[in-house]
């Protein structure tokens, strides 16, 4: 059976949304930074529970406030990856608000939140840091490294064929 799956990185500018996306679609990395310009869309056919999934990928421009991403980008959402970069506090400072504001106007749709650029830090004390302001993040991940890249995908992927 063949199906077929919105899925949207959301997050500040720079914390990796396109790098992540790159590091699963192609498996490559680029330092090279390219800010992206309103969305490039990409997809990647996966296998879940015997299921042929084709995940539609939008690497939409990375806002500093949810609300300002354009509606017309997050409709039909079957999933979001919510991505920040643990080097820059603003772009988690907000973490919380932004997933409510997610799970309220988009309540069919899944959320997996991660951390890129994890080969960055110590993960155990940041892991801490987050404990103390209150934030859930499910994946440590590194694009660069690859590090989870390709279990947050196949997660959120299970996630929105268990809840269709």
């Amino acid at each position: 059976m063949n199906s077929s799956k919105k899925v949207v990185l959301v997050g500040h500018f720079g914390v990796g949304k396109s790098s992540l996306i790159s590091r699963f679609v192609h498996n490559t990395f680029s330092d090279n930074y390219t800010v992206t310009i309103g969305v490039h869309i990409l997809k990647k056919e996966i296998e879940i529970e015997a299921l042929n999934l084709t995940l539609i990928i939008w690497d939409i421009e990375g806002k500093d406030d949810i609300k300002k991403v354009r509606s017309s980008y997050l409709l039909g959402t079957s999933g979001f990856v919510y991505v920040i970069d643990p080097t820059r506090s603003q772009t988690y400072e907000r973490f919380n608000e932004e997933i409510d504001f997610l799970k309220i106007n988009y309540p069919t749709s899944q959320i997996v939140s991660v951390v890129n650029k994890s080969d960055l830090i110590d993960i155990e004390e940041f892991k801490v840091s987050l404990i103390s302001k209150n934030i859930k993040i499910d994946y440590f991940a590194s694009a660069k490294v690859g590090l989870e890249v390709e279990n947050l995908f196949q997660t959120i992927g299970l996630k929105m064929i268990q809840n269709a």
